[in-house]
């Protein structure tokens, strides 16, 4: 695919020939350009994009937090997942949470953190640039500061209720939240990235950064142990994929949610979406209730040891389920595992549906063809709420993303891995990099990724105009769909006519995640960069 001009945007459209970044902040951004023009590979930078989020987002994504990283090598040619999401602590049970609270925030409310050696297993494996290197834009900003945009205030005032008392003196050193253009200075967070720098991965796992990590944890009745951090491994697997128009999209395997993109792509493969037109009634109708029906399925099916990825993915599945759609909007199940079912609520599939089938994010591309698309967080809002002493590390609180419901496959228990959001892509054609993207989101990952996936890929948009294009996210049981107010009042009327219940959005709204892509040109091999104004999103290319 050529560059297209096609779709109106906000701001202008960025390209490059020699690398390109898009993260969610321009000075993530600008930290992997450094790296890439003082000679780093994708990798190399995108290391220094994510340590460098954790400074000027630190509410979004940290080294205490947890990702997957999609990977392109161009000198393997293989798409590879690096899986940092760590497991539960080893003595998480249902019975050690009181309230679904104390899954919410405090110290019981995290994973072991993966981030660290995510970061390093990336460096080490397919990186050309040292530790030093790699976290030196990073510990700039937080040794010397950052200036506050306007959205970074709005983000920091709307998590300081959820932080400890503690963990506020970070980013209220004046008293109150930081205003836009205000300096923030992170010290003790720089500190700590000196000493991964000079220990490594041990240090933060077995060493003296591991004891004063479970040593505060433990002080504050938390689960996680220095035990849980030191049996953290990083996981490197191949990632799944399926065709859709030509095209071949891969994610994460589970317990990444990425199979969703995948399924609902499958099912609205069958569609003419292009000739119904964007964001028509009909088109959107389709759009949401193959999203509820992929949906189902990863509820159901994501944290279970051996999913059924073959069944799930394939395309005789994919058309029992498309057979569901019907003109009404159907009852979604959430975005949860409820062991209460609404009535005519949306079923996941089952196994002979498929038993006779044989068959933050922020992405770099450097100048070599080599790609990383990475979706990492710390949850919600400063994570677990905890700073980790005087670290200055945030400690996620992503075991929120885990059940309480007994009979759910999700269902917290000792060591495990849980159903997981995150779910970076990357896209190719006959064999050669088309496109490295994803978004924030929560659950809403899935449902956002495919829309503007398809913006580009089905509608001819260009990669800013397709992050740009408004969005819609359901996340409730029943019909309830949040929709940006820029799509059109008779399409809104038209899908309540159907039975959707429709709650309007602004027309630039978080809720539906704050994208990140990249393209390259088939003919030129030229790259193009979009990032989301919703957020602090920011392209760079060189």
């Amino acid at each position: 695919m050529a560059f297209s001009s096609a779709g109106t945007t906000h701001r202008s459209t960025v390209t490059g020939t020699r690398g390109m970044v898009a993260s969610a902040h321009p000075l993530a951004s600008l930290a992997g350009a450094r790296v890439l023009m003082d000679g780093g590979n994708a990798f190399d930078a995108a290391v220094a994009v994510a340590a460098a989020l954790n400074v000027v987002e630190p509410y979004m994504s940290g080294i205490a937090g947890v990702g997957y990283a999609l990977v392109y090598s161009a000198r393997e040619d293989r798409v590879l997942a690096l899986d940092y999401c760590g497991r539960t602590p080893h003595s998480a049970t249902p019975d050690a949470f009181d309230s679904e609270s104390a899954q919410d925030a405090g110290s019981r409310s995290c994973l072991v953190p993966g981030a660290c050696g995510g970061w390093l297993a990336l460096l080490e494996r397919y990186g050309r640039t040292d530790r030093e290197t790699a976290f030196a834009p990073a510990i700039d900003l937080a040794e010397n500061g950052f200036a506050v945009t306007v959205k970074n205030a709005a983000f920091i005032q709307a998590a300081v209720p959820r932080m400890r008392p503690t963990a506020r003196r970070v980013v209220l050193s004046r008293g109150r939240s930081p205003l836009p253009g205000e300096v923030l200075v992170q010290q003790e967070l720089g500190r700590t990235f000196r000493r991964v720098v000079e220990g490594g991965a041990e240090v933060f796992y077995r060493g003296d950064l591991a004891r004063q990590m479970g040593a505060f944890v433990q002080g504050e009745g938390g689960l996680l142990s220095e035990r849980d951090l030191a049996d953290f491994e990083v996981e490197w697997v191949d990632a799944i994929s399926t065709p859709y128009r030509g095209y071949e999209v891969f994610c994460p395997p589970p317990p990444s949610a990425g199979f969703q993109i995948l399924e609902t792509l499958n099912m609205l493969e069958a569609y003419p979406l292009a000739r119904m037109g964007h964001h028509s009634e009909e088109a959107l109708h389709l759009f949401i209730e193959a999203c509820k029906l992929a949906n189902a399925d990863r509820v159901e099916y994501a944290a279970v040891g051996s999913p059924p990825m073959a069944g799930l993915l394939s395309k005789a599945y994919a058309e029992k389920r498309r057979a569901l759609i019907g003109e009404r909007a159907g009852v979604g199940r959430g975005e949860y595992y409820r062991a209460t079912r609404l009535s005519g609520e949306v079923e996941p599939g089952r196994e002979a549906d498929w038993i006779n089938e044989c068959t933050t994010h922020f992405d770099v591309v450097d100048a070599e063809g080599n790609a990383v698309a990475i979706t990492q967080s710390l949850g919600s809002g400063f994570g677990s709420g905890m700073i980790l002493g005087e670290t200055g590390m945030f400690l996620n609180n992503f075991i929120k993303w885990g059940d309480l419901a007994p009979g759910s496959p999700n269902c917290i228990a000792p060591h495990m891995k849980i159903d997981m959001c995150l779910s970076p892509c990357q896209v190719f054609r006959e064999g050669r990099l088309v496109s490295a993207l994803g978004t924030p989101g929560s659950w809403g990952i899935q449902q956002t990724t495919t829309q503007f996936l398809t913006n580009y890929l089905d509608y001819g948009m260009n990669i800013q105009a397709a992050i740009e294009a408004p969005r819609f996210r359901f996340e409730h049981p029943g019909t309830r769909v949040f929709v940006e107010a820029r799509v059109p009042a008779d399409v809104r009327a038209g899908l309540e006519r159907r039975g959707h219940r429709i709650d309007l959005l602004p027309d630039w709204s978080a809720v539906v995640g704050g994208a990140q892509g990249i393209t390259v040109d088939a003919e030129s091999g030229a790259l193009m960069g979009g990032a989301d104004p919703r957020r602090d999103g920011y392209a760079i290319g060189m």
